[in-house]
Formats: structure tokens, C-alpha cells, sequence
């Protein structure tokens, strides 16, 4: 039996489908750097769309993810590469996934917030954020947007085909940690079992997403490891400046670096130090329970979920790490 969907998930789906017509140019889009979560929930939407008579396009901000191309099964015609501008110039409705603000767009931030159309939000994080007038879906029990939009997908009467439900299926998989952090719910679980039956292969999932890492990756995992500090329950890694052109490595390299010290016995909060350019670092946190990272990562003007958050700072490396450090320390004397 198919899980039940919250009534105001219902309500609040019923709002967003009203913004799609066939026809239409809709544009996707979500977080810079997207995750398995804004990846996989771009194309299992996009494909939905495409189904019932739209035109979709993912215009990521910086680019779709390597390590989630698979997704799009051959169909790169989905993908509006570096014309993602232009893609939001041309739209007749925009839809933000997995994050709600402007500021998260980088660049095309400004775009859509100029391009005078509807933007629909659907997004399952806590931090507030502000995006132009349009209908939204958001809920923070959900595990990941992917969940939504399963519960969007019923609510319309949508068919799920096998490459759609693969791309919900990992934006759950990747944000449940591999259906193993605190927000695996049942009910998640009901919905990936939803998705099996649709017909995709769980292996070949894992497969792609877990077993398919470059060298480099692997490198720079053994590399960034050598930085670890561990001191009563908090422990840190630190990309070292210059490694990631070491390792010929990108951003999408780094997913899940910061699991390796949050997994150390009696560890309950874990960061990751990496320079990102234009003097700014960017600070990942990852907790336990009892240890609610949204708010450490809300004192920085980031944001995220109770376990699992990040933050950008401007600043030298040794200033943030010694101001994120005293707050993270304050935080677990509390």
C-alpha cells in the first residue's frame, strides 16, 4: 500500500500543479554545487514534465554534477549546460528544488529574481530563505526533496517511469546517507519501496552512485584525512589549499569527506574546512544527536538541517577555523 500523503503536502501539491501547462518552457534549477538530492530530484521532475506535455530544462548554477550524470539516462538535451541564463530568460515558469534562496543560486540568482514569471519552490530544509512570489511546497519532515516530490508525483497522477523514479530514489538515498541517518523514516522507506516497483535496480544505483569514484577522489579522500583533528567529541578535516588541482579534483570530490570524522567513536560534531575562492571558506558540519548543526551553521548566515548543514565565510582559513571552532566548542559545553 502506497503511504499516505500529509494533507497539507496535498494541499500545498495542488497549488504547484496549477503552475504547470503544457506546453510551457519550465526551467529546473537548485543549489550551487547540487547534490544527489537537487540532481536527482531536477530529473525525475524534469521527466514527469516532459510526460505531460511541458518543456523542461535544468539550468544547474554550477553545472550538473558528473557524478550524477547517469541520471539523465543518454538525455543531455535536459541539461542547459552553460546556457542556463538564457534558459531562464526564455521560461515561462521556474522551479527551485532542494533549497529556498536566492543567494543559493549563485549566479543565476539574479535571473530569477528579474525574470518576472512564477517560481515554484519545493524544498524539505528548515533555514528560511526568500524567493519571488510563486506556489510552494515545503516541508521539513520530509527526508529529502526527492520524497515531495513522490508525494507531488501522486497527487497529480503522474506515472512514474523507471529513469524518474531512479532520479527520486537517489535524491533519497543520498540524503538519508544511504538510508542510514536520523531522518529515515519509515515512511521514507515506504516511498523508496514505491519507487523499486516502478522498475529501477537498486544496484546499479549503488553502483553509480558509491563505487564509480575517479582516482583523484579516492587521493584527495587520503590526502584531506591527514589533516583530521579529533578533541572531546569534535573532530575536523581541512582541504588543504591546492589540493584540489592536485588531485585533478572538483567540489563534487568532497561529498561525504566529512562522514569519515562524524563516524570516530564519541564524536558529535564533525566539520570540513575547504577554501572556495574570492577569500571565502566554506565550513560543512555533520552531527550527532543532541547536536543541532542548523543553528551553528545559522550563527555564520548558513543553514541546512539539524545533522547535517554548511556555512560560507569570508576570511583566511586559521581566522574561520579559530572563530567556527570556538562556537562548535561552546556548543557541545552547552
Amino acid at each position: 500500500m502506497a503511504p499516505s500523503i500529509p494533507p497539507k503536502r496535498r494541499r500545498d501539491a495542488r497549488q504547484v500543479l496549477k503552475a504547470f501547462v503544457p506546453g510551457q518552457r519550465v526551467v529546473l534549477t537548485t543549489h550551487v554545487n547540487a547534490d544527489g538530492d537537487g540532481s536527482g530530484s531536477a530529473v525525475g521532475l524534469a521527466l514527469c514534465l516532459e510526460a505531460v506535455g511541458c518543456r523542461p530544462v535544468i539550468a544547474a548554477p554550477t553545472g550538473f554534477p558528473d557524478r550524477y550524470r547517469f541520471l539523465l539516462d543518454g538525455r543531455d538535451d535536459l541539461d542547459a549546460g552553460t546556457k542556463g541564463v538564457k534558459a531562464i530568460e526564455q521560461a515561462d515558469v521556474i522551479v527551485v528544488l532542494d533549497i529556498a534562496d536566492l543567494g543559493r543560486l549563485g549566479q543565476l540568482g539574479s535571473h530569477v529574481a528579474s525574470r518576472g514569471v512564477p517560481v515554484v519552490c519545493i524544498d524539505h530544509h528548515m533555514s528560511e530563505g526568500q524567493l519571488p512570489p510563486g506556489p510552494c511546497m515545503v516541508d521539513p519532515a520530509a527526508a529529502a526533496t526527492g520524497e515531495l516530490l513522490y508525494d507531488l508525483a501522486r497527487v497529480a497522477g503522474w506515472e512514474l517511469s523507471p529513469a524518474a523514479a531512479r532520479g527520486l530514489y537517489v535524491a533519497m538515498l543520498t540524503d538519508t546517507g544511504g538510508f542510514r541517518f536520523s531522518n529515515t523514516s519509515p515512511r521514507v522507506l515506504r516511498v523508496a519501496a514505491e519507487l523499486l516497483e516502478c522498475g529501477l535496480d537498486p544496484e546499479t544505483v549503488y553502483a553509480q552512485v558509491y563505487a564509480s569514484a575517479p582516482e583523484g577522489r579516492v587521493r584527495l579522500t587520503g590526502h584531506v584525512l591527514e589533516t583530521l583533528v579529533v578533541e572531546n567529541g569534535l573532530a575536523w578535516v581541512t582541504v588543504p589549499p591546492g589540493a584540489m588541482e592536485q588531485f585533478g579534483a572538483t567540489s563534487e570530490d568532497l561529498d561525504g569527506i566529512v562522514e569519515f570524522p562524524r563516524s570516530i567513536a564519541g564524536v558529535r560534531l564533525a566539520l570540513l574546512f575547504r577554501p572556495i575562492g574570492n577569500g571565502r571558506i566554506k565550513v560543512s558540519f555533520r552531527s550527532m544527536s543532541g547536536v543541532d548543526v542548523a543553528a551553528l551553521a545559522g550563527q555564520f548566515g548558513g543553514g541546512g538541517h539539524v545533522r547535517a548543514a554548511g556555512a560560507s565565510l569570508e576570511g583566511a582559513l586559521a581566522d574561520v577555523q579559530a572563530k567556527v571552532l570556538e562556537a562548535a566548542r561552546a556548543v557541545l559545553t552547552d
